[in-house]
C-alpha cells in the first residue's frame, strides 16, 4: 500500500492542577480556540471542545505520526503558557500532570460531541473526580487509587 490511511479519534479530558475552579466562562471559548490552534498547527483537528471551571474535554483527530502523548503534552504546555501570559487568572494556572485518554470510534463521534456539549448539565450532580473514575472504568483502564490524584 503506498499511503497510510487512519482516523485516530481520541476523547481527552484533564483538569487544572488540584482541580481548582480557574476556568472562567468568559474566557472558556477563546481558551478552547487556542488548543484547537495548537492541534491545527500538527495537522489535527479539535472536533469538539467543553468543560467546566476545573476542567476541559477535547475530541481530537489527528494524523497518525502524532501520539497523542504528544499532542496532550503540547497543548497542556502552550494553553498554561497562554492563560498565564494574557492575566486571565489570578495567581498560578497549572493543568494536572496526567490525563485521560480514550479512543473513540467513528460511529461513536456523535455521542461523545453531545457528552461533551453537556458538561455543565452533567456537573451539577457529578464531581470531576467521579466522572473521571467512571471514564476509567467505562473503558476498562486499571488504576492504583494512591496514584490518580496529584
Amino acid at each position: 500500500m503506498g499511503n497510510t490511511y487512519a482516523n485516530l479519534l481520541y476523547h481527552a479530558v484533564f483538569s487544572t492542577k488540584d482541580r481548582e475552579p480557574l476556568i472562567d466562562e468568559k474566557w472558556q471559548d477563546d481558551l478552547y480556540g487556542y488548543m484547537g490552534g495548537i492541534v491545527r498547527g500538527s495537522r489535527g483537528a479539535l472536533l469538539k471542545s467543553g468543560g467546566v471551571a476545573n476542567h476541559v474535554h477535547l475530541l481530537l483527530k489527528l494524523p497518525a505520526s502524532v501520539a497523542i502523548a504528544d499532542m496532550l503534552r503540547l497543548v497542556k504546555a502552550n494553553s498554561s503558557n497562554w492563560v498565564r501570559d494574557s492575566n486571565l487568572v489570578i495567581g498560578k494556572f497549572a493543568w494536572q500532570s496526567g490525563y485521560g485518554a480514550f479512543t473513540v470510534s467513528q460511529s461513536q463521534v456523535p455521542d461523545v460531541e453531545q457528552y461533551i456539549q453537556n458538561q455543565a448539565a452533567h456537573h451539577r450532580g457529578r464531581s470531576f473526580q467521579e466522572e473521571f473514575l467512571s471514564l476509567l472504568e467505562r473503558h476498562g483502564i486499571e488504576y492504583d487509587p494512591k496514584y490518580l490524584w496529584d
